[in-house]
């Protein structure tokens, strides 16, 4: 497992931004407003070799009545009793604060390592300032600039100089991390957390907590009736319109975040609502990221049935998809327990279709004859010839058609060319990309 690395410090000290640099990528969101980040948030960073884990946390408020700094509290407190390091980030602009002075009274009574950061030290007098962090009794301040990352290496080195020896070999080999991830996400109050509470209530001592577990998306192991992956657990996925609380704000990128990391999609939807917009826009999320799907239709029990009745609703539900119509449907109810485990099976199968591979030879046997007898129209009187056909190396479906002239091929005969590869193979619930490309 790897060491995890908490980010602590009172609010618009610079967290986030030292966060976002090392994991390399915007994960946090960053705003001139203070307290942006409410609940722990995390990733991962290699260093000299060195693999860890890091958490960022919101800003720390001793004694406020307010709610949401409450909350941010047991974050912070939270975050500290699970990391093996912590970095505590000051602000050399601000000076030192009664909120820096009772952070580090309650670093001093921790007996984990502490590397205390000087932000914001953009220049010579800067750093000559940061020497009055000196006082808060927690170690030498290293003087860095998250804006700009000078100084980051230094406190990379610091982290990894007092990593658990033990802990970085553990690093090296994550037992779960090959496993295929499931994502249950969907709107609001359709049933999610319903659903994965009947896969895990008969069996708890199954379910084995995960660091990256956070207050809005939980991940759990999931060994059982054959079946071995990461459930991801999301928060409601709403429009951003209608985000009216910042905490649903950060809600809705932790689970856009969730669907980005996971292999396999379980939308939820509620079978008393129908398909609706957000639906098709959650939808659009995971194909865009080319992740498997299932499209869940909880609540099932609810409904009054008639002899068609599923077969008119997935016909419903797949005339709002298109063009992507070749999805598993799977009606269930979470209350009852019906068909969970068969929404589990389909998943898991569209996470073999989606690892799967074609040999070029059987691409070459089954598809290069169908575009040989219908080939692309003739544009401007060239003549499009397909040479020969190839599956890339990559996480999900991707074939290259090897051609003459790859600039003539239009939308359309790439449709055509999805439909027929659809029909000859089993790519059910699985977004798949063509190119062509000049040979």
């Amino acid at each position: 497992m790897k060491s995890l690395i908490a980010i602590v410090g009172r609010p618009n000290v610079g967290k986030s931004t030292f966060f976002n640099r090392l994991v390399q990528r915007r994960d946090a969101i960053v705003d001139a407003i203070a307290g942006v980040t409410r609940d722990r948030h995390y990733g991962h960073t290699e260093w000299v070799g060195k693999r860890f884990n890091i958490v960022d946390t919101g800003g720390y408020v001793e004694g406020s009545d307010d709610i949401f700094e409450g909350q941010i509290r047991r974050q912070v407190e939270a975050a500290m009793d699970e990391c093996e390091v912590i970095v505590f980030l000051v602000d050399v602009q601000e000076g030192i604060t009664h909120d820096d002075k009772e952070i580090a009274a309650l670093l001093r009574r921790q007996s984990k390592p502490v590397i205390l950061v000087a932000n914001k030290v953009d220049n010579h007098q800067r750093a000559a300032d940061a020497a009055e962090f000196y006082s808060l009794g927690v170690g030498e301040p290293l003087c860095m600039s998250g804006i700009n990352g000078s100084g980051t290496g230094e406190v990379l080195d610091a982290i990894v100089n007092v990593i658990p020896d033990q802990e970085i070999q553990l690093s090296v080999d994550d037992p779960l991390e090959h496993l295929p991830k499931l994502a249950i996400v969907g709107r609001p109050n359709v049933g999610k957390s319903s659903l994965t509470n009947s896969l895990f209530e008969q069996e708890k001592s199954i379910v084995t907590d995960i660091p990256g577990t956070t207050r809005d998306t939980v991940n759990a192991h999931f060994n059982k009736f054959g079946f071995d992956f990461v459930l991801l657990d999301t928060a409601g996925l709403r429009k951003k319109g209608k985000v009216n609380e910042d905490i649903e704000f950060y809600s809705n990128m932790r689970s856009i975040r969730t669907i980005e990391e996971s292999d396999v999609c379980l939308l939820v939807i509620d079978a008393t609502q129908g398909f609706e917009s957000q639906d098709l826009s959650i939808l659009n999320v995971i194909e865009k990221n080319h992740k498997g799907l299932v499209i869940v239709v909880n609540k099932w029990d609810l409904l009054e049935k008639e002899t068609n009745s599923t077969e008119e609703f997935k016909a419903k539900i797949l005339a709002k998809t298109r063009p992507f119509v070749d999805i598993p449907v799977v009606f269930t109810s979470a209350l009852t327990k019906q068909r969970v485990l068969k929404s589990i099976e389909e998943a898991m199968a569209v996470y073999e279709r989606r690892s799967g591979r074609v040999s070029t030879s059987n691409l070459n046997d089954e598809i290069l004859p169908i575009v040989k007898h219908m080939p692309p129209p003739i544009y401007k009187g060239k003549e499009v010839k397909v040479k020969y056909i190839t599956q890339l190396p990559t996480h999900y479906p991707q074939f290259v058609f090897f051609c003459n002239l790859p600039q003539y091929v239009k939308e359309p005969y790439y449709r055509y060319v999805e439909n027929k590869m659809r029909t000859r193979y089993d790519f059910s619930g699985v977004p798949i990309e063509i190119y062509f490309r000049k040979k």
